[in-house]
């Protein structure tokens, strides 16, 4: 494995964010308004995400939390908890913790952090026998990689997703220069194969080391050609990112926009243009059953959407503040109506939590590791989607007019007069005018502006449509002792004797 190749090689005790951030300098091809970005670490349309990024390696790293947030792999080497193979309950309730304290930095609004992949990845390698089945090699390549990169515990995220197109048609019947429209292997030789088409949804691609690629979605018999995964450096060759708007660059500053402004992880389009992949990593190889299986059969699945709800469960919390907040600082606190409201926020911000924590009472070995619960994670998933467009819609509700009559921007306080006009109308039983408008400025930057648009399209979605989800939900449920109950009773009795 060429350690250099990803700019994040394995260093000293522990990943520190001065690293990292000098680790996304490594020539990748992002291309914005037309333009590509020289260094994502320094244009205003990334800088302050790739800073927040930062700030979880420096987290970690820090003497105070090193025990918590790390674990030792051998020879000194310390890496993020995300890493960690669980062998029990205690061991995954030890890393979930690790998680949780991550997500609190960002209040959850860090979608695709290094934690998501990293637990994904693991679960693959705690499966590792589903690659050893379909091709010793193919696992043996998974094996080295994934050792090189969770000792150089990398920021991964992944691309799963091809280009929707005309979703009446399968992916190769899209119709006359529609054949690089997905990502496939278009040669493959003595060194590896080359891929040319795109791939969705690279989120967090501009701040993170590298890329896996594979299939979340099933492929049909004669789809051999876009059947494969592998992992490649952000910087390697032919590798495109199109990055969608920054909401980063359009925020008008930390005040007015605190959550925009810190923490858009941006969403890029990914666009592979003859990218060359070694095969020691490529680990799988024209093999449509196997693209699903990788994810299923192993607990990669499971494992990354178990610390999808971890992560959400924190961003809940926040947005129940927040609301709770509001109520508080427009003097509604204390109203009957905004008390049931408020009441039943905290219920559902607690059901997810809960639901984790059932997650974990209800997991089970599989092998020498340890799982969360499968169904209940499906099922905090179907409850997730449903739950969170209702709590940033009631938020609004309980906000009202108050959102809609703030300052322009921070700007307006250095004008005496306009601070003197604020300080009369931004009036709260709670706090100061300034203080006021920072609040709404924050819950409108949360719930209202189009960086909360975007957050509300993806945690509704980032898993797949509700059909899937529930899909998911249907077929691991366990129906026979559901049945069974059923049955029980039906056992008991039985139609009388009319003779008699």
């Amino acid at each position: 494995m060429d350690e250099a190749s990803s700019g994040a090689a394995v260093g000293g005790l522990v990943k520190n964010g001065a690293e990292h951030v000098a680790s996304v300098r490594d020539g990748r091809a992002v291309f914005l308004d037309g333009e590509r970005v020289a260094d994502v670490s320094t244009h205003p349309a990334y800088r302050h995400a790739v800073e927040s990024a930062g700030v979880l390696y420096d987290y970690q790293a820090h003497p105070d939390n090193l025990q918590r947030m790390t674990f030792d792999v051998g020879g000194g080497r310390r890496i993020s908890r995300a890493w960690q193979l669980p062998r029990s309950y205690e061991d995954l309730v030890e890393r979930r913790k690790a998680l949780v304290e991550w997500a609190e930095l960002s209040c959850g609004y860090l979608g695709r952090s290094p934690d998501h992949v990293a637990s994904s990845m693991s679960g693959m390698m705690m499966g590792i026998e589903v690659f050893e089945n379909y091709d010793p090699k193919r696992a043996q390549a998974f094996r080295d990689w994934f050792d090189y990169a969770r000792k150089s515990d990398l920021f991964m995220t992944y691309v799963i997703n091809n280009v929707q197109g005309d979703r009446s048609k399968a992916f190769g019947s899209q119709g006359k220069g529609a054949e690089d429209m997905v990502a496939r292997i278009v040669d493959e030789d003595a060194s590896g194969i080359t891929i040319r088409g795109a791939k969705l949804f690279a989120t967090s691609a501009i701040m993170a080391n590298e890329l896996f690629v594979g299939s979340g979605q099933p492929l049909r018999p004669g789809e051999e050609h876009l059947a494969f995964s592998c992992a490649l450096p952000m910087g390697t060759k032919g590798l495109k990112m199109l990055s969608r708007k920054s909401f980063e660059a359009h925020a008008v500053s930390e005040y007015d926009n605190p959550l925009a402004y810190r923490y858009d992880e941006n969403d890029a389009l990914v666009f592979f243009d003859d990218v060359k992949v070694p095969w020691e990593r490529v680990f799988l190889l024209r093999n449509t059953d196997m693209c699903r299986a990788q994810l299923h059969d192993t607990p990669a699945h499971i494992y990354q959407n178990y610390q999808a709800q971890i992560r959400l469960s924190v961003k809940l919390r926040f947005l129940v503040g927040l609301a709770r907040g509001i109520a508080q600082t427009i003097g509604t606190i204390n109203f009957p109506p905004v008390v049931d409201t408020l009441g039943k926020l905290a219920s559902q911000a607690a059901l997810i939590e809960g639901m984790v924590f059932g997650m974990e009472a209800g997991g089970a070995m599989r092998g020498e590791y340890f799982l969360p619960n499968k169904h209940l994670v499906y099922a905090a998933q179907v409850q997730s989607q449903e739950m969170y467009p209702q709590i940033i819609s009631t938020t609004r509700e309980l906000a009202g007019g108050a959102l809609l009559m703030l300052p322009s921007s921070v700007r307006d306080f250095a004008n005496p007069e306009l601070a003197d006009i604020i300080s009369l109308t931004q009036i709260s039983p709670a706090m100061s005018g300034e203080q006021r408008v920072k609040m709404l400025k924050m819950t409108w930057d949360a719930v209202g502006s189009e960086f909360a648009s975007r957050h509300l399209q993806y945690e509704m979605f980032y898993a797949g449509a509700q059909f899937v989800t529930r899909g998911h939900s249907y077929r691991t449920y366990d129906w026979d002792r559901a049945s069974g109950l059923a049955d029980q009773l039906a056992s008991k009795y039985r139609l009388p004797d009319f003779e008699n």
